[in-house]
């Protein structure tokens, strides 16, 4: 069976990656190279988080892994937040501890997926998010 990710178009969108994983970087590059998405692969809490300072920076969407280097997703997201309330951020983990869980909400997470991200999934939260969440321009 094959998925056909051809109706996702995500063009101008940043999506933030934040993962230190290669194998899991590779599979989230493979799932978006057709989707017209600008990727942004960040491998740290510290990258992130000197990412964020930049005067340009612009993030449609960010995918944050919870146990990454330096400073985790937790805080990455919490001190995110701070200048940021809107984007949407997705807490990848393979915890499934309902205390993990209560800090990446009460962080600022709109979800928090447990590893392993299948495509569907990873897909339908793009689109929930960057697609139908998009309002319709009415025309005159």
């Amino acid at each position: 069976m094959e998925l056909n990710t051809s109706h996702l178009d995500l063009s101008g969108k940043n999506v933030v990656i934040v993962e230190d994983d290669i194998p899991s970087i590779k599979y989230y590059e493979t799932l978006l190279k057709n989707s017209g998405a600008v990727l942004i692969i960040l491998r740290s809490g510290l990258e992130f988080i000197e990412y964020i300072k930049q005067d340009d920076c612009r993030i449609d969407f960010i995918f944050m892994d919870f146990l990454i280097p330096f400073i985790n997703g937790i805080d990455c997201t919490r001190i995110y937040r701070k200048s940021n309330k809107k984007t949407p951020v997705i807490m990848l983990t393979a915890y499934s501890s309902e205390q993990a869980k209560t800090e990446a909400f009460i962080a600022g997470c709109n979800e928090y997926v447990l590893k392993p991200i299948y495509c569907e999934k990873l897909l339908f939260l793009l689109e929930k998010y960057l697609i139908q969440a998009v309002p319709e321009t009415i025309g005159y």
